[in-house]
């Protein structure tokens, strides 16, 4: 008996009152649904910008043998992260070159490039060098 009284004074319920109760529980829902199959763009964003620095490098080299050098160099060096730094010294950026507090990233490469040209000669004598000292 007191299962049919609440079944109806349920249905006695104002309309009102029970489609409020169904935006709860729809709201509710949604949330709950929705941070199940929601996808953290954020890194597929990082990659989009990092591939954009990997076709600036090989374009300025415009060498496939130096830009697969230069590529491994400094995904060892950074992960091609223009805000990378070193715990241990004042490197920063994607070439992880010192006290370098250059933020726009194409010059951070630009600089980079100059560095080993500088200094090594090509990327690969700069791989090299890494690969042995562990810097360039």
């Amino acid at each position: 008996m007191n299962r049919k009284r609440s079944i109806l004074n349920r249905k006695a319920e104002p309309i009102a009152g029970r489609l409020g109760r169904r935006r709860v529980w729809a709201t509710l829902l949604l949330i709950a649904f929705s941070s199940c199959f929601l996808k953290d763009y954020s890194a597929a964003y990082n990659q989009y910008k990092t591939q954009h620095y990997k076709q600036y490098t090989f374009i300025e080299l415009n060498d496939l043998d130096e830009y697969y050098c230069i590529e491994e160099l400094w995904h060892k060096e950074s992960r091609w992260s223009p805000t990378a730094k070193n715990a241990r010294s004042s490197a920063y950026g994607i070439p992880q070159i010192l006290n370098m507090k250059e933020p726009n990233p194409f010059k951070q490469i630009d600089r980079g490039l100059r560095y080993i040209e500088h200094r090594h000669g090509t990327p690969c004598k700069a791989l090299a060098f890494h690969n042995l000292k562990g810097y360039y």
